[in-house]
């Protein structure tokens, strides 16, 4: 069962609540790094193991710089996340660069920071000899075609967007290695927020097989085998965390069986988690403006799905804890919502809650990937702060809210005088 505690109590929400209006996420420092340290320690039986963090989840300066200190490199997928590695002093192959339909600058700008760059396009082995010249390390992202399931998140592999087939992988292996290219990686991600410890073992089994036939075939050796990210957390109350320990052991057996029996050269193994890494450890807060009864009975937030967007995107489940309320029974249902001009604009459907008042305080969990960073500004929404508390149990604002001056920054007033718009 998850446990779906909070971080503060109810004082030290309050003393946070006096300085900073809602909504806020909040990201609970001294439990992000406990998790990344037990992710590292899960497989330090591989010498080159490394986590690249999946900036995508939570790209905020400070959890990078965090993550940066925990020893863990950055998965970057565009411009922008790039140029955040950069600013945060991460550079060279600290960055796995796994990007789609990636534009000429972006390529560039991996380039110069000497990312590795992991290709999803067959045709963009020639697209980036002729941008930036082919680089020393080059990584392909293998999508496997039919698998057993899929999930509303990432769907179904032979239906996504994603990666190489598998005679494209032998194809443009062959290709780098005609060119001169000699140092070679391989990655694939086929999963999203999977619970399963077992679908982690098996991608793991699929790339080492790939591996050592590609090897033989071609006469090359891989360094490394990112085994991509898709570590699910427990949303539900009901759902177990996936087991670090067993997903890792599953994955020693099969190297040794795989890769050491078979006397291929030692591989890296690489991860890129996000949600599992930060998703638990960060809160959405926010109040109750009204309630509303009709057919349902609503509790509209001063938050809304600009703030948190994945119950609208995907059904999904966020638990919510009513602060002083917690012992409460959950007597009532309601419609958790927003004020957006939308009818999916909704934390919960028919969630039984404790009986709420406009003024109450509530916590949605597990907004800590994927929630801030998912943000829009439909209907001129701004964007919520985020802060940070500290291991010291001190909190430090690590993103200020947007403003209207924020939001109109990019209009242009005052041109309006040349229009007739009358």
């Amino acid at each position: 069962m998850a446990d779906k505690t909070l971080p503060f109590g109810t004082d030290t929400l309050q003393e946070i609540l006096d300085q900073n209006p809602t909504p806020f996420h909040i990201y609970d420092e001294r439990a992000i790094r406990e998790n990344a340290r037990a992710l590292k320690a899960a497989f330090d039986w591989n010498e080159g193991f490394r986590e690249y963090f999946a900036v995508k989840a939570t790209p905020n300066p400070y959890l990078v710089k965090l993550l940066k200190a925990e020893g863990f490199g950055l998965d970057c997928s565009s411009m922008a996340e790039l140029v955040l590695a950069e600013r945060t002093g991460v550079t060279g192959e600290d960055i796995m660069f796994t990007s789609n339909d990636t534009p000429a600058v972006e390529y560039k700008k991996a380039h110069e920071l000497n990312a590795i760059i992991n290709l999803d396009d067959i045709r963009h082995i020639d697209y980036l000899e002729e941008v930036t010249g082919l680089p020393e390390l080059v990584c392909f992202r293998y999508n496997p075609g039919p698998l057993r399931g899929g999930n509303a998140i990432i769907g179904h592999p032979e239906e996504a967007k994603y990666g190489f087939t598998r005679e494209q992988l032998f194809d443009g292996y062959r290709r780098l290695r005609d060119k001169g290219v000699r140092r070679f990686g391989i990655h694939t991600m086929v999963a999203s927020n999977e619970l399963n410890s077992d679908y982690f073992v098996a991608t793991a089994e699929m790339l080492f097989d790939l591996v050592g036939e590609i090897s033989s075939e071609l006469g090359i050796t891989f360094e490394f085998v990112n085994m991509g990210g898709g570590i699910g957390i427990p949303y539900r109350p009901e759902d177990e965390a996936v087991s670090l320990q067993v997903v890792s052991d599953g994955i020693r057996k099969a190297y040794a069986e795989r890769i050491e029996a078979r006397g291929l050269a030692p591989l890296k193994l690489y991860m890129e988690c996000g949600r599992m890494v930060t998703g638990p450890y960060g809160y959405l807060v926010s109040r109750v403006l009204h309630v509303k009864e009709t057919y349902k009975t609503f509790a509209g937030l001063d938050s809304c799905m600009a703030n948190l967007m994945r119950p609208a995107l995907y059904g999904a489940y966020h638990h919510i804890t009513v602060i002083g309320k917690e012992s409460s029974a959950n007597t009532k249902l309601y419609d958790v919502t927003g004020s957006l001009c939308e009818n999916n604009d909704k934390f919960a459907i028919d969630r039984a809650l404790p009986e709420l008042e406009p003024g109450d305080v509530v916590v949605i969990h597990d907004a800590g990937a994927h929630g801030h960073a998912m943000g829009f500004n439909y209907n001129g929404k701004l964007r919520s702060a985020e802060l940070l508390l500290r291991a010291d149990g001190s909190v430090t604002s690590i993103r200020r809210a947007e403003t209207l001056d924020d939001l109109f920054a990019t209009l242009d007033f005052d041109g309006l005088d040349v229009f007739d718009v009358s």
